[in-house]
């Protein structure tokens, strides 16, 4: 595959030139390792990137925020019953083939010690159900309650893809149907050298890449054709999540409703803030549109003030769990309203001109991302509910401490034990307890079982550490 004279012109023509005359250098072989991965590039949108990196970036005064309006769990009889009317319209939806789910998977387990893609962790507290298996199977669950099969999209890496696929075709997709679950890559993007914008090398065949940031997540669904594929089977609404995040109640009916009664463009879940300092975005009012704020750049004033009872103004966090309309994502991919870029200044390892490998011990590099909750200041509609930490928020990040393995494992098994203790079963103390989201989805099954007709759950000794 040697290079074409229209790649070679779009390189000189975005400033890319010092590329060809590095792929001069190379063997046959390596040659075509290098220009494949150039052909998956847009070079004219990387050059118009990099003159973002030479403005200063635009900046919003946080100051002006104001508190949103957010739908908070259900506490008057009149509250729970509206809720429940809002989960028959979304069953509905759901019995008629309207829902689509999708799942961002694209990281790697290596903060948490693991050779291999996140969701392949094992998290179950007894059984050791890896993260795949337990959102794998809340989908099937979903499906059978409202006798549909469930598209389940799921977005992974270049460096993950294969081992993705390979896990769930080793373990017969869980149950679904292979044809229920898509699995599609993430874009990725080039390091840029900061001071010339020309795109680094990390090996003398190989680009310095990384992916587009979970925002990527648009535009790889229309590249693989699947925001066309998903219109034709008839899907209306997508609903988002993290694979990081075991506790989340996928397709949850009550929050589909909700979307569906406010005609949303997009929805979010919100959980309460621990505290003013949390590193979780926060969900604010900007000149009347909705926008998470990273908690690095809300002004400690505001993050730090409270109400006259004492509770933080701005005390909702994005645990991203999203409801897309699906006519909202095809503008995004198609119209002239898109995500932006996010920049960050990195050190990068490079080889030089030479193909010396250079170690840089500062920033010498920009890369750009982009992020899904930036399409709420874009829609026209939007809706945020409430949900709880104990509920459905739980990430596992880090190898210790908080987000960890140990207090993953114990938030899905006190869920675990107390859907349990409603059913009328005596636990041990000092054990961890498991159910299988075919047994038990939700709390709507649990008026379906006695402790003689709970068989599948299991129980075992509590350690202190995993």
């Amino acid at each position: 595959m040697p290079l074409s004279d229209e790649l070679k012109q779009r390189l000189q023509q975005s400033g890319q030139g010092h590329i060809v005359h590095r792929l001069a250098r190379l063997s046959a072989k390596k040659q075509q390792k290098l220009i494949h991965q150039l052909q998956q590039l847009d070079l004219a949108n990387i050059a118009e990137l990099f003159q973002l990196s030479k403005r200063q970036a635009d900046h919003h005064d946080f100051h002006r925020c104001r508190v949103p309006d957010i739908v908070r769990m259900p506490e008057t009889d009149e509250e729970i019953r509206a809720w429940s009317k809002a989960g028959e319209v979304g069953a509905r939806a759901i019995r008629q083939g309207q829902l689509a789910v999708i799942m961002v998977a694209g990281g790697q387990g290596t903060r948490l010690g693991h050779d291999g893609p996140k969701g392949t962790y094992p998290i179950g507290p007894v059984t050791q159900r890896s993260l795949f298996q337990i959102h794998a199977e809340k989908v099937l669950a979903l499906g059978r309650r409202h006798q549909v099969d469930i598209p389940f999209l799921i977005m992974t890496s270049e460096e993950n893809d294969q081992t993705t696929r390979e896990f769930f075709a080793q373990h017969h997709h869980f149950g679904l149907k292979s044809e229920q679950v898509t699995f599609f890559v993430q874009g990725m993007l080039p390091a840029l050298d900061a001071s010339t914008g020309e795109m680094l090398l990390s090996a003398k065949d190989e680009l310095a890449l990384s992916p587009n940031g979970h925002g990527g997540v648009i535009e790889a669904l229309d590249a693989a054709g699947l925001l066309n594929q998903l219109q034709s089977q008839g899907i209306r609404h997508c609903y988002y999540f993290q694979v990081d995040n075991p506790l989340v109640q996928i397709g949850e009916e009550q929050f589909l409703g909700m979307h569906l009664n406010a005609q949303a463009d997009m929805s979010l879940k919100v959980v309460a803030k621990l505290n003013a300092q949390e590193r979780m975005g926060n969900l604010v009012e900007l000149d009347g549109k909705y926008r998470i704020v990273e908690y690095t750049e809300l002004p400690a004033e505001l993050a730090e003030q409270t109400d006259e009872s004492g509770q933080l103004r701005f005390w909702a966090g994005s645990p991203a769990i999203h409801l897309f309309d699906l006519s909202f994502l095809q503008r995004l991919a198609h119209g002239d309203i898109t995500l932006p870029y996010h920049l960050a200044r990195k050190s990068v390892p490079y080889v030089d001109e030479q193909g010396t490998p250079q170690k840089p011990s500062s920033p010498n590099a920009v890369k750009y991302e982009r992020f899904i909750f930036d399409a709420l200041p874009l829609a026209n509609r939007v809706l945020a509910v409430e949900t709880t930490r104990a509920f459905e928020f739980e990430p596992l990040k880090n190898a210790e401490g908080d987000n960890s393995p140990f207090t993953v494992k114990q938030a899905l098994s006190d869920r675990y034990q107390s859907w349990l203790c409603a059913c009328g079963i005596e636990l041990k103390i000092d054990h961890w307890h498991e159910l299988s989201p075919l047994v038990i989805l939700d709390m709507n099954d649990l008026e379906r079982y006695t402790p003689e007709t709970i068989i599948k759950w299991r129980s075992a000794p509590r350690l202190k550490n995993i």
